[in-house]
């Protein structure tokens, strides 16, 4: 199917891969009535994969939406005001903006995606399986991850897969520092038969830029 989508960047807005919840709190506070923005509702949260994303790409501080945020990001148009990031202040007056209909599901051709912000693949529940296991059983829990991440994604935005999803992965651990926590991420490479637009989020805090993907 295809989906809208769109891609507002903020090119003169220099930040760390982390400061991607920092402009998520730029924006969720300066748009709080607007529910998709922070997904919160009535100081809940509101638990589904989120239509309006945040994340620093190369350095570039990054909003991305799809299907109804796309629409949102539209009809809020460019932020002219200033962010403060750790009392550094940046002028959002400058923006670079891409908005299309782009394809989004199984197809007949084999696409290769990069990670471009840490994969937060683990949870509670696997992280000691995945510990405990070789390094062929971690290949195939991670492989089985990434295929329930972009099923999970799919339901989400009212996509039925129909088709197998089939992916090769090519990932290397990391540590990363996740809300003051040490965390286990992943980098590196995946081939699959599922096409993505680019930056689209995989995995857990795809709102905060985590898991940000780009086709190569």
């Amino acid at each position: 199917m295809y989906i809208n989508y769109t891609c507002l960047q903020y090119p003169d807005v220099r930040l760390r891969m982390r400061d991607g919840s920092k402009l998520r709190g730029f924006f969720a506070k300066k748009y709080s009535s607007e529910e998709l923005m922070h997904n919160h509702k009535e100081d809940k949260n509101i638990y589904r994969y989120p239509l309006v994303q945040y994340k620093v790409i190369d350095s570039i501080s990054t909003l991305l939406g799809l299907d109804e945020g796309s629409n949102l990001i539209l009809d809020i148009g460019i932020c002219e005001e200033e962010i403060s990031i750790e009392g550094a202040r940046f002028c959002l007056d400058r923006a670079e903006i891409i908005t299309e209909s782009t394809f989004f599901g199984t197809t007949d051709r084999i696409n290769q995606y990069v990670f471009k912000t840490p994969w937060l693949a683990l949870n509670q529940e696997n992280i000691t399986k995945y510990n405990a296991a070789d390094e062929i059983e971690k290949d195939d829990l991670l492989t089985k991850i990434l295929i329930g991440n972009l099923l999970s994604m799919a339901k989400y935005l009212n996509f039925r897969v129909e088709d197998e999803i089939r992916v090769k992965l090519n990932v290397k651990p990391m540590r990363l520092n996740f809300k003051g926590k040490v965390m286990a991420g992943f980098r590196g490479e995946f081939k699959s038969n599922f096409s993505l637009p680019d930056y689209i989020g995989i995995g857990k805090s795809v709102s905060r830029g985590y898991g940000s993907i780009k086709k190569i």
